[in-house]
């Protein structure tokens, strides 16, 4: 029996996408909600033979999982009824709150929930990566900077997967992103503190997603890049996740865990 695909977003560009992808795979696509999180009208054209559910626990009801791409306001009403509908949830939305994400940890104790900052099969490989030059190159002689680069509209900054490479560059020096990011600087901030993780945020035009990770020290310079050229490698990385997750025990998994690399 295929599984039973409902999407969140479904009128967005991601959620056109994951129409498509589902059901490639060879899912059976139930239906979605709006990026707004009803059946309101869409802004882009519903994709032919969907049918647009009054709100999440409905379409919740209806499917054995739901992937989301919405936006970070729906992330504590759509963890509460995803943890109360018993169905798995795939969360790709990001500009997540500490709040928000400790929403997502509760309803992952009841329900299984993969939730990535990035769905692409090369960004989790250079996360990958990343953690392990993190352990490597120790943060007193080798400078991490994270530079990313994103549409226009992008609305949260900086970008969720440019997050994800700060966190794995933290986890693998043992430390806690939030105690060593510096963000935005401006002005006179003073010398560069050791052992900082520094980020850099660029917006314009219609980039679908650059990442750079730079260890830079007194002798050498390395750097890591991610290039998304079609927003295609996220909605199927994300239909494959859902594909997986049904019937997974109630728990926090990410993409590492669905390609098999944890």
């Amino acid at each position: 029996m295929a599984t039973r695909i409902g999407i969140a977003g479904i009128t967005g560009r991601m959620g056109q996408l994951l129409t498509e992808e589902a059901r490639a795979a060879g899912g059976e696509l139930v239906g979605g909600v709006g990026r707004s999180g009803a059946a309101k009208p869409a802004a882009s054209p519903v994709p032919s033979g969907v049918r647009l559910f009054a709100d999440i626990a409905a379409l919740a009801a209806a499917c054995d999982v739901v992937v989301d791409f919405t936006n970070a306001a729906t992330a504590k009403p759509y963890a509460a009824a995803m943890a109360d509908s018993g169905k798995a949830w795939v969360l790709g939305t990001s500009g997540l709150s500490e709040a928000d994400e400790a929403a997502v940890a509760g309803a992952a104790r009841r329900i299984p929930v993969v939730y990535a900052s990035n769905f692409s099969a090369g960004v989790n490989l250079v996360l990958a990566l990343a953690e392990r030059m993190g352990a490597a190159l120790p943060a007193d002689s080798y400078d991490a900077e994270i530079m990313e680069m994103h549409h226009r509209q992008k609305v949260d900054a900086p970008s969720g997967t440019a997050i994800g490479m700060g966190r794995a560059v933290a986890k693998g020096r043992g430390v806690v992103l939030a105690d060593v990011m510096e963000s935005g600087r401006h002005g006179h901030t003073g010398a560069r503190k050791t052992g900082a993780i520094g980020f850099a945020a660029l917006r314009g035009g219609q980039v679908v997603g650059e990442h750079t990770l730079i260890f830079a020290s007194g002798t050498e310079h390395i750097a890591l890049i991610h290039r998304a050229f079609d927003r295609r490698a996220f909605a199927t990385g994300a239909v494959r996740a859902a594909l997986w997750v049904v019937g997974q025990k109630p728990g926090l998994y990410s993409m590492m865990d669905v390609l098999g690399m944890t």
